[in-house]
């Protein structure tokens, strides 16, 4: 069996070659990390909105439709964290539901107030510019890969 045991400097371990091409790939796979935690926090606000600005009552339909609005949105942002190759892909959902989120109140809702209204555009249009970023970061990257350049 090999001596693997290396005290101090990794510069001379055997595979430090190789370990430093994984992590500079798996680093690099990670381009909208710091985008997560915000998509968590936008869902969970929109979560917990019709009780923050007090619509829970006055626009039942509304205040399920937030509910729902902001699970998907934490789903899609524990998706992001867990399997980002593979859900990040999804960041124009992201956007889509941004995008609804403001124009929401008039569609679900009965002659919502402006706190409603303004309550939803600024959640809704946090997550499609988040969602437009993300999905920036996603074609920058694969055009890095389609050219080589990421390697």
């Amino acid at each position: 069996m090999a001596d693997v045991s290396h005290r101090g400097d990794l510069t001379t371990h055997p595979d430090v070659r190789e370990m430093r091409t994984r992590y500079a790939k798996m680093m690099g796979r990670r381009d909208v990390v710091l985008i997560d935690a915000p998509f968590f926090l936008i869902g969970l606000y929109c979560v917990i909105s019709p009780w923050v600005v007090d619509f829970a009552t006055s626009q039942a339909a509304l205040a399920t439709h937030n509910l729902i609005m902001g699970v998907a949105i934490g789903l899609l942002a524990l998706g992001f964290t867990v399997a980002p190759e593979r859900m990040y892909g999804m960041s124009w959902a992201m956007s889509a539901i941004g995008l609804w989120l403001v124009i929401s109140p008039w569609m679900v809702g009965t002659d919502p107030t402006v706190g409603v209204i303004w309550n939803n555009i600024i959640v809704g249009a946090l997550a499609f510019l988040l969602g437009l970023v993300a999905a920036r970061q996603v074609m920058s990257h694969r055009e890095r890969n389609a050219t080589g350049s990421d390697e």
